[in-house]
């Protein structure tokens, strides 16, 4: 076999949300330029919120809202793919029980129905849009984020409340301390644990760090997969903090949030904006060198003034990780 940096690779990538989405369009662009050639989404399964949360409820299936991103993210930019990501997109306006159900939420969910199995139904999603890469769950059975979060007591400022539900736990006006899944040993995607064992790099992040990102190092199997593998484990940081979630978070502060979760996982590389590390790049780096990783900082965000990833430079960024450029 080649050495990783002479051949195509196998990566896996692993959120949720806005967050994996840019990953996955920056990855498809790296499968266009032939530097990966097995690309794999594994998307959190826990919202309970808006269509998503709708659907759920009613049929008792996985909230498709995430996998339905990831899907987008992976068409192609050509006329089927573009048009397709629309239609996968678009969202129903009206004053009646439809309003704001997205088509491709209804797809997915009829799909489970008619297939009775959601990976065979997100593979043929896929198959119909034409995408890079397989969209699995990361488990087979909708999942509930609890989290500990301080500071939603005024008379007790220091006391723990517990707080269910992805958006709740989102949305927070306290500090989160720690988060759990209920139930809390889910079953796994079984596609999904032979991906990262197959894996010459796995993708963490970005996303909403403790509803979107974390959550896959709470399900057990997943999280010994992932200390098990010998993939390579790129961790990308936000360019900000975000509100409820990680308020007054830094970069550094990310990280340690996730070792905090997950201490035995062996991180390769921790990939940062620079200009949104700024002046604490020199902590950054001593705090990923104590977890044995190196940082790797690029310029990967939009310059339109949002919190966002730029796809292409994420790809830059990726390729230069990937192949020692």
């Amino acid at each position: 076999m080649l050495p990783s940096s002479e051949r195509a690779q196998s990566v896996v990538a692993f959120g949720g949300g806005h967050g994996l989405s840019a990953s996955l369009h920056a990855l498809r662009l790296l499968v266009a330029d032939l530097v990966v050639d097995d690309l794999t989404a594994v998307v959190t399964v826990a919202d309970n919120g808006g269509s998503s949360g709708r659907l759920r409820g009613e049929f008792g299936v996985l909230p498709p809202g995430d996998l339905r991103m990831a899907l987008a993210a992976l068409c192609g930019d050509h006329p089927w793919g573009d048009t397709w990501a629309r239609v996968l997109q678009h969202r129903f306006a009206g004053q009646g029980e439809m309003n704001g159900h997205v088509i491709g939420n209804l797809l997915i969910v009829g799909l489970w129905e008619q297939l009775g199995d959601p990976v065979a139904a997100l593979d043929w999603v896929g198959r119909l849009l034409g995408t890079t890469g397989r969209v699995l769950p990361m488990a087979l059975t909708p999942l509930d984020i609890t989290a500990q979060v301080r500071g939603t007591e005024p008379a007790d400022p220091a006391a723990l409340a517990t707080v269910r539900g992805q958006v709740e736990v989102a949305t927070t006006s306290g500090e989160i301390v720690s988060i759990a899944l209920d139930p809390p040993d889910p079953v796994p995607c079984p596609e999904a644990l032979a991906a990262v064992d197959a894996a010459d790099w796995v993708v963490l992040g970005p996303g909403s760090w403790f509803t979107s990102v974390m959550p896959h190092l709470m399900v057990p199997q997943i999280r010994d997969a992932l200390v098990q593998t010998d993939a390579r484990l790129v961790v990308v940081l936000n360019l900000v903090d975000e509100a409820g979630e990680t308020d007054g978070f830094g970069p550094a502060d990310h990280l340690a949030a996730l070792v905090e979760h997950a201490p035995d996982l062996r991180i390769h590389t921790v990939l940062a904006d620079a200009d949104s590390v700024g002046e604490g790049a020199a902590d950054l780096h001593a705090a990923v060198a104590s977890y044995g990783a190196v940082l790797h900082l690029a310029d990967v965000a939009l310059h339109d003034g949002s919190p966002h990833h730029d796809p292409a430079r994420l790809a830059a960024a990726y390729t230069r990780i990937m192949t020692g450029t």
